[in-house]
């Protein structure tokens, strides 16, 4: 009830204050920044900025070169904080992420040094370079926002969230992902080469010494306002029937005999608030059916695991788009559906 109240008081207080500037703009200007650097990928930008707006983390896979640092740094320097980057290795271990104890000669006592998990927002690069035993020192941090180290428990600063990059599984070193790992990521993005056009144009920045780099971007928002937007998502109003659809598909995939990992409670509970965070972004207060249309892929096909011998051979993602489109929405929200639903 404290907690309640707490929240209820930092809500009404919200509702007083006025932006400066609508929080839209402020993230138009944002996208706009990151756009510089990551040229021709406005869409995936869009959706970066959803799962980070709805207080998710977010993991990069592609091949190397199409720029998933460049994305992840510049989204993280436009948002403010403290950034940290983590190099992932085969010969980390846990230590190297949350810190440790180390001895103090002047005191007499041993000390906790922070590791770089320490930050607002934590660029884990090439993540699936690192043991099993290292990734799973990042499921605490990821879900529950704090660490625990030496048997204290140490929170993260807030806000707290992590952009993850990882090569192909079919590279030389790499490590796959354990599944309670991967469920923690809001969204899986991948960017693709880009059109011969943008290419053209990145090629000719390099040639003038006009490249921008990600990490010369200046913050738009503080930490502060960051927060406080995070919050506004949460506000977002959603009808009982979209409910109702995402609890279908959910049952849906749990009874699809392709599936061996069908959607968790946590999958459901991401995709609620990226729907949210979608409506947010584009200046709405509730949610439409698009909104779950455009995330569900992003939100749910990393995880899924299909069996290898399953007849169709079809992907989780292809899996996951058969599922939107078979699952009926609710005749309540179907004058709210945008693009045609029906």
């Amino acid at each position: 009830m404290m907690i309640h109240s707490k929240y209820q008081s930092t809500a009404r207080q919200e509702e007083t204050d006025v932006w400066q500037e609508l929080p839209q703009m402020l993230i138009h200007r944002m996208l706009q920044r990151v756009e510089g650097v990551l040229l021709g990928k406005r869409e995936l930008v869009k959706q970066m900025f959803t799962a980070l707006l709805a207080g998710g983390h977010v993991l990069l896979e592609d091949k190397p070169g199409v720029g998933k640092t460049v994305l992840a740094e510049a989204c993280a320097r436009v948002i403010g904080g403290e950034f940290k980057r983590i190099q992932f290795t085969s010969d980390m271990l846990p230590s190297d992420v949350l810190g440790g104890a180390v001895w103090d000669a002047a005191r007499g006592e041993l000390k906790y040094v922070t590791g770089p998990i320490m930050g607002n927002v934590v660029l884990a690069d090439e993540i699936n370079r690192a043991s099993a035993r290292t990734q799973s020192a990042l499921l605490e941090a990821m879900e529950e926002r704090r660490i625990t180290v030496d048997g204290e428990t140490r929170p993260l600063p807030s806000p707290f969230m992590l952009i993850a990059t990882q090569n192909p599984l079919c590279f030389e070193g790499t490590s796959r992902l354990p599944e309670a790992q991967l469920d923690r990521f809001m969204m899986r993005l991948s960017i693709g080469y880009p059109e011969p056009q943008f290419e053209k144009q990145l090629l000719e920045q390099y040639a003038d010494g006009q490249r921008q780099e990600p990490h010369k971007i200046r913050p738009v928002v503080m930490p502060e306002e960051w927060l406080r937007m995070q919050r506004e998502v949460r506000l977002a109003h959603v009808h009982p029937g979209l409910i109702e659809y995402m609890v279908q598909v959910a049952d849906a995939s749990r009874k699809m005999p392709e599936l061996s990992l069908a959607m968790s409670p946590r999958a459901g509970r991401d995709w609620l608030r990226a729907a949210q965070a979608s409506a947010y972004l584009e200046g709405r207060g509730y949610v439409l059916p698009d909104d779950l249309l455009a995330t569900g892929e992003a939100v749910l096909a990393h995880r899924l695991e299909v069996y290898p011998g399953a007849p169709l051979r079809m992907t989780a993602a292809q899996l996951v788009e058969q599922l939107l489109r078979t699952t009926p929405l609710p005749a309540a929200v179907l004058p709210q559906a945008a693009g045609g639903r029906r």
